[in-house]
């Protein structure tokens, strides 16, 4: 587990983006980068077409997790939008959290979105803060 997780503004601004595209759908996405600092968003369609669940298209799945690999990146984190829910993670998204990496949640609080970071390891689910920063 990780502490915390470092994220560019800009890179909050490309999710965002990806997230009011995809609205009112949930929206997805993978994050690369270093050592808990996040380089790269790669957003990917949700092929669930789901206003209340996401499953990452594959092909498209398999290409980000190839260029996260191809620039010497890790995957740091998988993102994804509650257009109508919560800001905490699901009992689908405990169950179905396979990677050991950050879930950033998205959710809107009035007309504004936010992010939220989780760990989420054997139906454990601990909070990890989403530090801010400007390029």
């Amino acid at each position: 587990m990780i502490d915390s997780l470092t994220i560019q503004r800009n890179h909050m601004y490309a999710m965002e983006m990806h997230l009011n595209a995809a609205a009112p759908l949930e929206g997805c996405g993978l994050l690369g980068g270093r050592n808990g600092t996040v380089e790269l968003v790669l957003p990917v369609k949700n092929a669930a077409a789901s206003p209340t669940r996401f499953t990452m298209e594959p092909k498209a799945q398999l290409r980000a997790m190839n260029q996260i690999e191809g620039e010497g990146l890790e995957l740091l984190a998988i993102f994804h939008s509650h257009p109508r829910g919560s800001s905490t993670p699901s009992p689908t998204d405990i169950e179905a959290a396979t990677y050991p990496v950050v879930n950033i949640i998205w959710s809107k609080v009035g007309r504004r979105w936010q992010a939220r970071g989780f760990w989420i390891e054997s139906g454990q689910v601990t909070e990890i803060p989403l530090i801010l920063r400007q390029v």
